[in-house]
């Protein structure tokens, strides 16, 4: 059966880190594997969303003076390189500042130091959602395994089964939340895999 693997990186490195695992593309290669069961199914490809990290200039929240934030998108390169891998980007922005302890501790004046940034992944649910369409469109897999908590792939699985196409959605082990209500009922089967 002809499968492609879809992980919403965001969600999986999230989910990674609460376990305690540390997260790279050593660990996205190892993990990919584990959500597919051979035979029946057949790995066509593995689609891997992410964004690259925040670059940029930015004002600091207490004295205004300015940060910049650096970083590389040589793991995003680095992974596309790897045998059935295609990575789709999407993009990050800068959302401004939150306290890194709520509530704020009173007596000492706040500095820079008592916030931490705000960042929000913009572009990966759209990209999955199109790369599932096409899939639907084209019939060029017989089955699609999703790593996502994000409902907002509801819309994307319907049209996908409706379409014939099989879905089946990933729920990785404790720590990690159970999926969603929703998610299940929209999916042809739900996997559960364990962490590499």
């Amino acid at each position: 059966m002809k499968t492609a693997l879809l992980i919403d990186g965001g969600y999986l490195r999230a989910s990674a880190k609460r376990a305690g695992h540390v997260y790279d593309n050593s660990f996205i290669e190892r993990f990919a594997p584990q959500c597919i069961i051979s035979p029946p199914e057949y790995l066509f490809r593995v689609f891997y969303y992410d964004s690259p990290q925040f670059r940029g200039q930015k004002a600091l929240p207490v004295s205004g003076a300015m940060t910049n934030f650096q970083s590389s998108d040589r793991w995003l390169r680095d992974l596309a390189k790897l045998e059935r891998f295609a990575v789709r980007r999407g993009t990050l922005g800068f959302r401004g500042w939150r306290p890194k302890n709520v509530p704020l501790q009173g007596g000492a004046p706040l500095t820079d130091a008592d916030f931490e940034p705000i960042f929000e992944q913009k572009g990966v649910d759209m990209r999955i959602g199109l790369d599932i369409a096409t899939f639907s469109e084209r019939q060029s897999v017989e089955r699609v395994v999703l790593v996502s908590g994000d409902t907002d792939m509801i819309p994307a699985m319907k049209h996908a089964r409706k379409s014939g196409i099989e879905v089946v959605v990933v729920q990785m082990p404790a720590p990690t939340l159970a999926l969603h209500d929703d998610l299940q009922a929209h999916a042809d089967i739900v996997r559960l895999v364990a962490w590499p």
